[in-house]
């Protein structure tokens, strides 16, 4: 008799866990069944549907334009893949700031519609009572502070954040507040190594960086610059772990001079 060995999900409290342990905590995204099956396969602790589907899913320049229906979509595919890791899913631009009624209608579409297990919004004080709100609703949020994508026009550059003194203290004072009001982690991008450590030791809940250095609690990177399927975006955070680029041009380049020779089918591959 074979016993099937039931995989036990992650859940916020394991994260909780694996920080209390000093075990780091691995992260990447997703965006949809195939692509989330072989991640979760390989033993991802948190897959995040990033609202970066905007760039690397939809071709757009920032991660303004993707909507909350777009973002489900997305979330609702990779959710049917992933039997072990946490889905995170971002709330996009427009569905949350400013109006913490829209912003909780949002994410409990998110966690209804898309089967979810947790969302992520960009900012800190500012957004304080649309976070409030949406845990007050039971769903667990993660936080994201240093480069905010999301707020690209006002900052104007994707540049290293909080290099200077008073956005320093104004991010270690938000991490501060994201805790108090009942995060589960932050997401902490670009800031200078150093800031990350203080921010990641001062808390007691488990930090995640991307190009935020080694002392974070863990680590995330969007998967299509991670496994080099992105030609051209290598910033000094990201290493690469393949480069699928061109293993995919290369058998697409195959097929397309197989078909074109008259070599594709051949006997063997017809009825």
């Amino acid at each position: 008799m074979s016993v099937h060995k039931e995989t036990k999900r992650i859940t916020t409290h394991t994260l909780q866990e694996m920080k209390n342990s000093g075990e780091k905590i691995a992260m990447l995204t997703a965006y949809d069944y195939s692509m989330a099956t072989i991640v979760d396969d390989a033993g991802m602790d948190i897959i995040l549907v990033g609202d970066s589907a905007s760039n690397v899913m939809a071709g757009h320049e920032t991660t303004l334009p993707i909507t909350l229906d777009q973002m489900i979509y997305h979330a609702s595919s990779v959710v049917r893949a992933a039997k072990r890791a946490l889905v995170v899913v971002d709330l996009p631009f427009g569905s949350y700031q400013g109006n913490s009624k829209e912003a909780l209608n949002s994410a409990i579409r998110i966690m209804k519609e898309a089967g979810a297990h947790a969302v992520k919004m960009e900012g800190g004080v500012e957004i304080a009572e649309s976070v409030s709100r949406i845990l007050t609703a039971g769903i667990p949020v993660m936080g994201h502070l240093g480069l905010t994508p999301q707020s690209i026009y006002k900052f104007g550059t994707y540049t290293v954040r909080a290099k200077h003194e008073a956005e320093a203290k104004k991010l270690k004072e938000d991490a501060l507040k994201l805790q108090e009001l009942g995060c589960f982690g932050i997401v902490l991008e670009k800031i200078p190594a150093k800031l990350a450590a203080e921010v990641s030791k001062s808390l007691s809940i488990p930090t995640i960086g991307i190009g935020a250095g080694q002392h974070c609690d863990g680590q995330v990177l969007v998967i299509h610059d991670m496994l080099g399927i992105n030609k051209g975006f290598k910033p000094r955070f990201l290493r690469q772990y393949a480069e699928l680029y061109d293993v995919m041009n290369g058998a697409i380049k195959n097929y397309v001079s197989d078909i074109k020779a008259k070599k594709f089918p051949n006997e063997k591959e017809q009825y």
